[in-house]
């Protein structure tokens, strides 16, 4: 179907290597994350196609180059990789560490200066005023309110180790975080 980059179906280029074939034009990169932490932040020339609306049989029909797939750390790229390897790709590239290897490589990054402030900020806003609410209103109004801090924590310690955020996915619907 697509060009492969070797000859396992999954090829894992860490971001030195991930910039010559992008300089040489020898891949097209596909950016997983959300639309807007890839307004706030990403590789010049990358294509965005969120993991929330990812449809393998639109990369099937915009490219001929071997795929290269990025998020920011790689836990979201390997979800799409996994989708385009079951569509049918042969090979699928993946950006080894995802945006934040690229940036610790010293690479530059480009950004859209009205784009909203990134999703894990916004996680933590949403997260640290609900706790700060539960324990105020526990303290001053009724213990019963401490649940809820209790129940954040949770949804937090389940976040970290499942790599799954369901307050991020209900920010991530939110217009302000869709393309425009």
């Amino acid at each position: 179907m697509h060009k492969s980059l070797d000859r396992s179906p999954v090829h894992e280029l860490d971001a030195t290597s991930l910039k010559q074939k992008l300089e040489l034009q020898q891949v097209t990169l596909i950016d997983v994350r959300e639309s807007g932490e890839y307004s706030s932040e990403r590789i010049s020339g990358s294509i965005s196609m969120p993991l929330s609306t990812f449809d393998p049989e639109q990369i099937a029909q915009i490219s001929i180059k071997p795929i290269v797939l990025c998020c920011q750390s790689g836990m979201r790229s390997s979800k799409a990789t996994q989708q385009l390897l079951e569509y049918g790709f042969e090979s699928v590239g993946q950006l080894q560490g995802g945006l934040s290897s690229w940036k610790s490589a010293g690479f530059k990054t480009e950004s859209d200066q009205n784009a909203p402030i990134s999703l894990f900020r916004q996680i933590q806003i949403v997260a640290g005023s609900l706790v700060a609410l539960g324990t105020l209103l526990g303290a001053f109004v009724s213990p019963y309110y401490l649940i809820l801090s209790g129940f954040v924590g949770c949804g937090l310690v389940f976040a970290g180790v499942t790599n799954t955020c369901a307050m991020g996915m209900l920010l991530a619907k939110l217009p302000y975080n869709r393309a425009k």
